[in-house]
């Protein structure tokens, strides 16, 4: 499977970080082009391969790093995302609730990126705390995943566990996914939370 991240602020960078660390290959695309990437996969190694949005779409599975009210801007770009995994990393914490209209923010998304599998994770943690834990043996990062797709939720866990993180699969958006988003302009339960999982051993 091929991965892409669209978007390349504080998060998408963190995000590339995270591929560079483990020497997986993934291809990173803003909208301004390529080229205004060279700086930073220049930094980071040969895993991380800037590209168009165009080139980016390609991927099997697809990272959405943008700020919430971008992410139209985004998926208009193509008619159908059909087959597409597209984890949405965004926080609509600076959207007004009436803006929402009573829904659940990746549930706007999924309606947007018409024919994907959403899949909501990595959106947890602010960028600067994402896969910063010290390493303690037998403990791993938490990484929430929440999605109506189980088998697009099952691969994202285990690309989660490929990045080094313990991941925690919470059923469906509107059910165990909850506590993943704003809610009434508030941070759900499980935001901004830092949490360890004990793999196995002692710490």
């Amino acid at each position: 499977m091929n991965y892409s991240i669209i978007g390349s602020g504080n998060v998408g960078t963190a995000l590339a970080r995270l591929f560079a660390r483990k020497k997986i290959n993934v291809a990173i695309a803003n909208s301004r082009g390529p080229k205004t990437l060279a700086s930073l996969t220049k930094e980071l190694g040969p895993s991380v391969v800037p590209k168009s949005v165009q080139d980016a779409y390609e991927a099997a599975l697809i990272f959405l790093a943008v700020p919430f009210p971008a992410h139209k801007d985004v998926a208009k770009q193509f008619k159908t995302w059909k087959g597409k995994i597209v984890v949405d990393v965004t926080n609509a914490l600076d959207v007004a609730p009436k803006e929402l209209g009573g829904r659940l923010s990746s549930e706007i998304v999924s309606k947007a990126f018409v024919g994907s599998r959403l899949v909501k994770a990595f959106n947890h943690l602010p960028a600067a705390q994402l896969g910063t834990n010290p390493s303690r043996k037998g403990k791993r990062q938490v990484v929430f995943v929440s999605s109506n797709d189980a088998d697009a939720s099952a691969t994202v866990a285990k690309v989660a566990t490929r990045l080094g993180f313990a991941p925690i699969e919470l059923g469906r958006l509107d059910q165990g996914g909850v506590p993943l988003h704003a809610l009434d302009g508030k941070p759900g339960g499980l935001l901004f939370q830092n949490v360890e999982k004990l793999i196995g051993g002692k710490s």
